[in-house]
Order: C-alpha cells, then structure tokens, then sequence
C-alpha cells in the first residue's frame, strides 16, 4: 500500500515551511514550483502577479475592440472542425449584440463534444481580428447552464509568470494558502526597512501590501491596481528597486576591495596614434579619454561605463584606452557580442597600431586549433598585446601574461557573470585588471545609474564633424519594384547600398537562407550591379572578404542579415534598405541605420513594411521618420518596451523585476538611491537579508 503524507493545517504552517506541505501540492507540482525558485511559504508571498484580469464585468460582443482582453458570454451558434496548415476548432458565439470566434489549437475530444450549438459559454481573452468575425484564441472559459446566473467576480484577478504545466489555477490557490499562514503566522515577515524610512517615504506597512496585491478586496481601485501605480504596489517595488540597486552597490564594493595596477604611461603612444588619425577628437571623446585615463592611474580598478551614439566614436576612445594599457607594460582585453564586431575591431586595431611593435590577436570560436595556441603562446609571453574576441577570450585555456585592462563592448549582450570570468582571467594574486564597458543604448541618467549601480558612467554626447543626418522614409512591401529603381540609381551615382533581410522566426539557418535567396533575386532585378552577401553562418574568411569588397567598393550592393547591425563602418555606403522593419525593435532599427551617414553624402534609409501594421510597429517606424537622436529613440524604446526587456536582464546579470517597472517607477529612484545610502551606512545588517529576499540565488555572481 503506498505510503501518503497528510498536510498540514494552514496554523500549524510557518512562513519556513516547504510549499509541500501546502494542499494540492504533489511531486509533479513541487517540481515544477523548484523551477521557479519557489521552495518555502515565503517565497510564494514575493512571487508577484505580473498583471490582474479584470473579470468584474461583462463587455457586449458588439463593443470589443482587437487588441484589447475583456470578458464576454454568450451562446454557441456553431462548433466546426477547421483543417489547414493547423487543425484548430473553431466557435462561434453571439449574445445579440454582435458575434465573436473562439478559436482553440489545442483540444481534447471531451472538449470537442462538450462545446455545442446552444451551449451558454463565458470567456475571457485579448480579441483579435479573426477572417470572418473577431476572435479569441484559447481564451479561459466556462461553460454555464442555460438556466443558472453566474455572478462576476468581485475583485480583480492576478495573473502571474508561470512554467509549463503550471496552471493560474494551482498559483492563486497556493497563495490564497500562503496569505493565511501569513495572516495566522506568530512570527510575520521581517520589515526590514527602518520604520524613518517609512514614514519619511509615506510607504505602507509591507504585510498588508503583500495581501493587498495578492488578494485585492472588492472596493480596490481597479484603475491604480491595473496601472501598477496603488500605494501597495508602489511599497513593493520601492523594496525590490532597492534590493536590486544594493546588489550592484555590494557587487562594485566587492570588486573595489580588490586592488589593481595603476597604469602609468612608459612611452608615448597616444600622441604618436593621435597625430596618425586623419580626424581630430570630438570635444566629448577627449573628455571621456580624460576621465579614464584619470582611472587608470589608480590603484583601484576602474569601473567605467562609456555611454556614446551608434556612430559617436567610442571604438577610437577605447582604442586609446587599450594603448595606455600597453604603454605601461601590461595588456588589453576587447570582448565583443559577434564574431563581425570582433574582426571589425580586430581589422581597425591592427590598422591603427601599424608601426607600433603591438601584437593585435584575434580569438574566435572557429578558429583552428594550430591558430588558436600560435596565439596563445604570443598572449602568455608578450606583455604588447591586446586580445580581441567573443566569448572564445574567457575560455578555460586563455592565459594572459599581464592583463591590465578589460574592454566589453555592447555590455547588454552580455551578463554580468561573464564580465566577471574575463576579469578572473586577470586576475594576479588579490590584483585585477580596470574594466572600460561600452554601450551604445542610450539611458536616461536616473535609470542609468539604477542599472548600472556597478559602474561610473561617461557620455559622449556629440557626433564628429561632417555626420550627415539621414533622411528615413517608411514604404509597404507593394512598391519593392520603385525601391530597386532607387537602388540602381543610387549605385550608377558611385553610392553604396546595404538591403538587410530580417525574418520574424529566431532560426539564423533560415534568416541566412533569405539572404541567400534576397541576393540572388536583385542579382536578377538589377544587372550590371555587383551584389555581395553576409550572414553569420559564412566563415570568417568569406565575411572578412565580403566586407573588404564592400568597402573597397568592389561591392555596390551589400545584402546582408542583422549581423551587421553594430560596428560596420563604410563611410561610401549611404542607402539602406530594411526589409520587414515592422519586426524590428526600435533600437535595433537605429542601430542599423547607423551603418550609412558616415561619410561626407547625403544619406536614405528605406523601412519596407509589410501591411497591415501594428500599433506599436506604427508608432516605431514613425519615430525612425521623425529623429536620428540616439537619446530620443532610446526614451521612446523606454516608453514602448521598458527598460527589462529592452536592455535585457543579461544587462546586469539579475532577474527580471518581478513588480517594479523602470520605466513607470523612475520616481521612486531619487528616494531608493536615498534609502540606500542610510542602509548600507546605518543598518548594514540587513542589506544581506533584503537582497536575499528579491533576487534568491541570482545574487551568487556578487562572488568576484
């Protein structure tokens, strides 16, 4: 007979107790709760609700709107079977005042029998425009008796992140558990913010707040709950806000306990590449020199994020950087997110350091094994060396004989967990190298220093002389053929264009596969044109040989994917052509557009799009039409995205935020960044315990 364990009662639980003793919770369940890092009581009560549902109220079919969710019954006019590309069951329902279809991929017989003409049916879900009515795809329902009266709810619904197989169901009811083990809890949840704090800051009491979001009572007011901007709400993301910018503060205390080399110049380098460049400095670029190399003369570590516009010069900057590295006897490390970028480094580097007795070595992953230890014997013996790379640079079998300083370029490619094995790599004794991180997302400061905790920030906030502003026009797929007119005209007047093929599925095989065939057709289309092709999957020889073509101007005509969207610098290249750009995000389409206005002619970047558009695609390419200001671009990617998603939690290494949003909150920072300050100064001891209780083990790489 198999052995059961009865659970306890919600009194005799605690907040330490294991969510197993919960009801409903079996092995399957428990599995699936370990996956989301929810192992105790307490972890329920901080598992935020990333939304609520307003299910306190029906909407007549008639006045739905796509793009909207709403809850709507009726009854079922018809139930069919529709086989195509994917067998879907379709039905459709009426309530007098218009009709809707639901749609369902996944069904089971039982529910294909069940849902028939004349059934009554509630559902809710985000309409959509459908081929014959609107629709709802795999809306939750509920069948109802013809003569029964099915009340509302009386409050709002949450909605929380889940896992596969983890229904909403099984989450409201554990937390429903959860919230009266809390409410009969000798021992409640520690507050760990002085209650000054909480006066000074009006913030409300943190148990009620957690009951608050989790169970909002009926005479909550809907409108703050769904905007995320109730007092409770604010309470919580006040916490969190602070437990993730304490993080960062303890990661950068952390590293700065560690020493590092002063890099004081030997030789004189920098002017020597100064007086080679056929361009002088940009004000702003010789500011940013300024504050690093002020840095680098420090026997602590530089930790400096170096700001700047697609195009405003940072690799020249960080070029200077890597020299003064060299001059004072040790070496430099540049990590880039793309095999393209690092050779588009590797390529300038070695130009601008030609006559200098510096080795510039290149690391990639397809390099072959004979390559790869050449190289590695020069880096483990030669102090002149900067190294270029991807990941490949923080490999197991890299050795640097003195590594004195890390650049990382595109930071938001990267996680903060891989910053920090390159800065092992480093590592002497108890010294480490200075860390340069470069980004071209441009961030309001508040938000800035939020993220980037970690880190001191310089901006280079102006773009050299003679950048030509680029004119950006926004064109349907229909008028492809006037857009290769364009393309002629503009190769046959010695410019150079770019078409770059973007795909909306995440395959690179098949994105390349486009390319491919992309190439092919305007090889067709516009003879006599010399077209050239590059995509990630080339080797790094062909892509070498791609681009010295296209930049020789061998090449009139550049089909390529989004590997090209950072670093390519081909001042002739002044047309470019976006192929599907209403698939692109904000910034990636002003990252590629940089690619042209380089040179000293007028330049055109065409967004061909396929119709109909969305409304947040609308709204994105007409931002492209109306500015090329990086810092204006990147507040609206903000407003359209926020900051997690656009700067990716890889950004800073944490998790996403599980109740606070950047974006919406940034009026809480001034106070966070405040109450941060008294923490760490007066209360030290519950720094740990309040990290601990947002971020879980994602704190771990604070581990230098």
């Amino acid at each position: 007979m198999a052995h059961t364990t009865s659970k306890r009662t919600p009194a005799s639980l605690t907040l330490d107790s294991p969510v197993s003793e919960l009801r409903g919770v079996g092995p399957r369940i428990r599995d699936k709760l370990d996956r989301l890092g929810l192992n105790v009581i307490a972890d329920l009560l901080f598992y935020m609700p990333r939304r609520y549902i307003d299910r306190t109220r029906l909407s007549p079919i008639g006045s739905l709107r796509p793009g909207t969710s709403a809850q709507v019954e009726g009854q079922i006019e018809m139930t069919q079977l529709k086989y195509g590309k994917r067998r879907s069951l379709l039905c459709r329902i009426s309530d007098g005042t218009g009709a809707l279809t639901i749609r369902l991929f996944y069904f089971s017989r039982s529910q294909q029998n069940r849902l028939q003409r004349g059934m009554k049916i509630r559902c809710y879900g985000q309409v959509r425009f459908g081929t014959s009515t609107l629709e709802m795809i795999h809306p939750e329902y509920q069948l109802i008796e013809s003569n029964e009266t099915v009340a509302v709810d009386e409050s709002l619904t949450p909605v929380y992140p889940t896992t596969g197989g983890l229904q909403q169901s099984t989450l409201r009811n554990l937390t429903r558990q959860s919230i009266e083990v809390l409410i009969r809890a000798e021992r409640g949840l520690n507050e760990l913010l002085p209650d000054h704090l909480l006066n000074e800051f009006t913030l409300p009491e943190l148990q009620a707040a957690i009951a608050y979001v989790h169970q909002p009572p009926p005479d909550a007011r809907v409108n703050e709950l769904l905007a995320g901007t109730h007092p409770a709400q604010q309470r919580l993301a006040f916490e969190e806000l602070l437990a993730q910018y304490l993080s960062l503060q303890r990661l950068r205390q952390a590293t700065r306990s560690h020493p590092a080399t002063a890099l004081v110049a030997k030789e004189n380098l920098s002017d020597q590449f100064l007086q080679s460049l056929p361009f002088t400095l940009t004000n702003a670029q010789s500011r940013a020199f300024a504050e690093i190399t002020e840095d680098l003369g420090k026997s602590q570590p530089m930790l400096r994020l170096l700001q700047g516009d697609v195009g405003s010069g940072k690799t020249v900057v960080a070029a200077m950087a890597a020299l003064r590295a060299i001059e004072s006897g040790y070496q430099a490390a540049i990590m880039a997110p793309t095999e393209l970028l690092a050779e588009q480094h590797f390529r300038n580097l070695k130009d601008w350091f030609i006559g200098m007795d510096i080795e510039v070595l290149l690391f990639t992953g397809k390099l072959r094994q004979a390559e790869k230890q050449e190289r590695l014997n020069i880096l483990s013996s030669n102090h002149r060396c900067i190294a270029i790379g991807t990941h490949a640079l923080f490999q197991e079998s890299m050795a640097f004989a003195a590594l004195g300083l890390v650049i990382i370029d595109e930071q938001h490619r990267f996680g903060v967990h891989q910053r920090l094995a390159l800065l092992e790599k480093g590592k002497q004794g108890d010294t480490v190298p200075h860390q340069l991180i470069m980004t071209a997302t441009p961030i309001p400061r508040t938000l800035a220093m939020t993220m980037y905790a970690d880190l001191d920030i310089t901006v280079i906030n102006e773009l050299p002389p003679g950048r030509q502003s680029i004119n950006t026009v926004a064109i349907p797929s229909s008028r492809r053929d006037e857009i290769i007119e364009r393309i002629e005209k503009a190769c046959h007047e010695q410019r150079q264009a770019y078409w770059v093929c973007t795909l909306i599925e995440e395959s690179e095989a098949l994105q390349c596969e486009a390319a491919v065939d992309t190439r092919d057709y305007l090889a067709n289309c516009i003879p006599g044109i010399s077209v050239g092709l590059i995509h990630g999957r080339m080797k790094a020889s062909e892509k070498e040989q791609a681009m010295a073509a296209f930049k020789s101007g061998e090449i009139q005509l550049l089909v390529a994917t989004t590997v090209i969207e950072v670093g390519v610098d081909v001042p002739n290249a002044s047309l470019m052509i976006i192929e599907n750009a209403e698939r692109l995000g904000l910034f990636q389409l002003h990252q590629l557009r940089g690619r042209i206005g380089r040179g000293n002619k007028k330049s055109d970047c065409v967004l061909m799009y396929l119709p109909p558009l969305s409304d947040t695609a609308r709204v994105r390419l007409d931002t492209m039409r109306q500015t090329n200001n990086g810092f204006e671009i990147a507040r609206k990617d903000l407003e359209i995205r926020g900051p997690g998603e656009m700067m990716g939690t890889r950004q800073t290494g944490l998790p996403e935020l599980r109740i606070a949003d950047l974006m919406r909150d940034s009026g809480l920072l001034p106070k966070v960044h405040s109450a941060a300050g008294i923490l760490l100064n007066d209360y030290p001891d519950r720094v740990p315990a309040l990290i601990q209780r947002w971020l879980g083990p994602a704190t771990r790489y604070t581990k230098v």
